[in-house]
């Protein structure tokens, strides 16, 4: 993938990056895997914001993707690579040998033409998916279930990628794009190779339409408030808010740890985070 810069004829137009859709090579998706979704602008069933600043974007709709890769010794070809509005990354259409269509994550160097397959038997390149026990020490990998069975969950977005660093008892250890290092069990499965889709980190929206047409709303800084709006608002003139941060209800923020403790806490080897 690459990105071009516009000329800036504008002030809108002057920072502005896109992507040149070069590695896409079907317009249209496929009419059998697409679903409509419905918008909630951030609020919950009782109609209150419970997401702020959401709202609005473009209509889409959402493309089914074969997060669990569980056709085990059924070759696919790659029919297509793209574009889902839905997520950073790019999508791959295969073409199952039984006549099964499904879409994937569309990996790096992975194009048109290529075979992939899942299961104990798959070779070790990227696209393929195997249960972690059977993937080398040193590879680099994506779509990495936390639960045998349930899917990918981690490492999914465009040029990510975590590499798996040991293998001990029933726990095999993952070394994640955030700098975290967690256990995962063995028998998960996870595919192989980096995601595509690489730049998509390079690019810059460079107007605030462009950040409306993807659903996200303005944010107004807490100190320039009014009192009766947030805890750090008022004073004559500008005032750096005179507190720690806070949200609007008063609860610290900016560096307070919100985690909660959980079981799978024990998994974790190293936080992305320093204490």
């Amino acid at each position: 993938m690459a990105l071009k810069r516009v000329k800036p004829t504008s002030h809108g137009r002057r920072f502005q990056e896109f992507s040149t859709f070069e590695e896409l090579t079907k317009s249209k998706p496929e009419k059998q895997l697409l679903f409509r979704i419905k918008k909630s602008g951030g609020r919950n069933a009782n109609g209150r914001i419970t997401l702020r600043y959401r709202g609005g974007g473009h209509k889409r709709r959402y493309r089914l993707i074969d997060f669990k890769r569980q056709k085990d010794g059924v070759p696919a070809k790659v029919a297509a690579i793209e574009y889902d509005p839905n997520r950073s990354a790019r999508i791959a259409l295969m073409h199952y040998a039984d006549g099964e269509k499904q879409y994937i994550l569309a990996p790096a160097r992975v194009k048109v033409g290529d075979t992939l397959m899942s299961g104990p038997d798959a070779e070790i390149r990227p696209g393929n998916a195997l249960a972690l026990r059977d993937i080398p020490l040193g590879t680099q990998i994506h779509n990495i279930e936390l639960q045998p069975g349930r899917g990918g969950k981690m490492v999914k977005s465009a040029g990510g990628y975590a590499q798996l660093t040991a293998k001990e008892g029933k726990y095999a250890t993952v070394r994640l794009p955030s700098g975290e290092v967690r256990m995962v069990l063995q028998s998960c499965r996870a595919s192989i190779g980096q995601i595509g889709n690489v730049d998509h980190v390079n690019i810059s929206l460079g107007k605030a339409g462009r950040s409306r047409m993807l659903g996200r709303r303005p944010k107004v800084r807490g100190v320039v408030k009014n009192p009766v709006d947030h805890p750090m608002g008022g004073g004559e003139g500008r005032s750096s808010g005179g507190r720690h941060p806070c949200t609007p209800w008063g609860k610290p923020t900016k560096g307070l740890r919100t985690r909660t403790r959980k079981d799978s806490d024990r998994l974790i080897v190293k936080r992305r985070k320093k204490r």
